[in-house]
């Protein structure tokens, strides 16, 4: 039998539109698993360009990327600032 190959799935690829980059976000969110949502919110910076990121929150960028990666531990603080620079918010709403 022949070996598979496989190779690493970047998200990045497909996070072209604002759109595409919600509906991403979205669907994380809805895991409710908060290393999956640290690291997508880390995929949609390096999307948009950790350094602009780094520069809108007055924090360093390689600790943006050190936090925001597979567990990484943000503080909530570090958390909203990085979402609001992204063009996005947590809002609350009703668990369906």
């Amino acid at each position: 039998m022949k070996p598979v190959k496989t190779t690493v799935w970047n998200p990045a690829k497909y996070l072209e539109t604002d759109e595409q980059i919600a509906i991403y976000l979205e669907d994380i969110f809805k895991s409710g698993d908060p290393d999956l949502i640290i690291t997508a919110i880390g995929d949609v910076a390096r999307v948009r360009g950790m350094s602009k990121i780094s520069d809108e929150t007055n924090r360093g960028r390689e600790s943006l990327y050190k936090s925001f990666s597979q567990g990484g531990n943000p503080s909530f603080e570090a958390v909203l600032k990085v979402l609001g620079s992204l063009g996005f918010s947590l809002k609350p709403a009703p668990v369906a």
